[in-house]
């Protein structure tokens, strides 16, 4: 059997390119040589691609560097020849954050007739977008916490108007696009609400104001195309005041609970929840769903949703699987399968206009 001719992509422009590069290193290490040619390749933080020697060596570097390394750009064509036509056979995307989960790459990739692991373009787009996927929640009847969305020149008076149509603080104020709590700040009055926007809007040019839930948080990993299936689900307890960037990827102090110590209701409801989000977004591929479990009444809300999930050491998305009877080898075998299956379905749409009417 000849060996498919995986190119792993990492790196990128967001500030979660650091987190892309410890996943492609879990990932290229986990794929099957017997399965599989593996070729990293990196995407430096000016957006161009670095050559394969380079992109080697920048994933097997211990320390982690201030920042990626910019690509020459007189030696970088604008398609590099390892994802060029013909050159592999599925791309392996986990490039977080702003043009690596958001439809840029995946319309790159389409545009180029590449396979590739996870959602599509539209998929890709509304999982990133959180003002967009709670509106579509809200329209499906999901239950979700409450939010409001402000642009720069809302600042002031009318962000506190708007933050006033939610319960009482906490708030949470975030960047409508991004992950990894980059941007988060939890706001204890409206008075701190101009401050903690101007640090969401670093990052982004919309943010949502959300209504605080004392809840604790749950996740679920959703895998498959046509047929998706949940996992079991899982708890994180975090230990900071709530799950932020460093208490994820630095201080190493959150808790992972999988599975979750809940009723077996309730782990069916979230199972339930996560497949029917990753439905209604048209996702493929893969899926972490994030969850509210309200302390005080066991209500199930859905609070996020991330369609290129991380694949470092205590990433919850190959945990949960792993937990779940799927370790990380086969399920990177399911999810390369899927890409490949996903490509062969959509190349057998017509693409010839209609026949001339007579």
């Amino acid at each position: 059997m000849n060996r498919l001719k995986v190119v792993v992509l990492y790196g990128g422009r967001s500030v979660e390119r650091e987190v892309s590069r410890v996943s492609a290193r879990t990932i290229v290490a986990a794929l099957d040589r017997a399965k599989y040619d593996v070729l990293p390749l990196a995407v430096s933080e000016d957006g161009r691609f670095l050559s394969a020697a380079d992109s080697a060596k920048l994933l097997a570097e211990g320390p982690v560097p201030d920042r990626l390394r910019r690509a020459e750009p007189s030696t970088q064509a604008l398609v590099p020849v390892e994802i060029s036509p013909g050159r592999a056979d599925v791309v392996f995307p986990i490039i977080h954050g702003t043009t690596g989960e958001d439809g840029t790459l995946q319309g790159f990739l389409d545009f180029l007739g590449l396979p590739y692991v996870g959602a599509g373009v539209t998929g890709s787009a509304i999982g990133m977008d959180k003002a967009v996927f709670k509106a579509l929640l809200a329209s499906a009847g999901i239950p979700t916490p409450r939010s409001v969305v402000v642009r720069p020149q809302d600042r002031g008076e009318r962000a506190r108007h708007l933050a006033a149509s939610l319960p009482p603080p906490p708030l949470f104020v975030k960047p409508a696009t991004g992950g990894s709590s980059v941007g988060v700040v939890k706001v204890a009055d409206l008075d701190s609400l101009d401050q903690a926007l101007a640090e969401a809007f670093r990052y982004d040019d919309r943010a949502l104001i959300e209504e605080g839930i004392d809840a604790r948080e749950l996740e679920c990993a959703v895998l498959g195309d046509d047929e998706p299936r949940a996992s079991v689900p899982g708890e994180v307890v975090p230990g900071h005041e709530f799950y932020d960037y460093d208490d994820k990827y630095r201080d190493d102090k959150a808790k992972l609970l999988i599975p979750a110590p809940v009723s077996e209701a309730i782990s069916q409801e979230v199972r339930g929840l996560a497949v029917d989000a990753f439905r209604l977004c048209g996702l493929s591929g893969m899926a972490r769903v994030d969850f509210f479990l309200e302390r005080a009444t066991d209500r199930v809300l859905v609070n996020e949703l991330n369609t290129l999930p991380g694949f470092t050491a205590i990433s919850m998305y190959p945990k949960l699987w792993e937990a779940s009877g799927l370790p990380l080898p086969a399920l990177l075998d399911e999810l390369i399968r899927l890409a490949v299956a996903r490509k062969k379905k959509r190349d057998r749409l017509l693409r010839k206009p209609p026949a001339e009417l007579a």
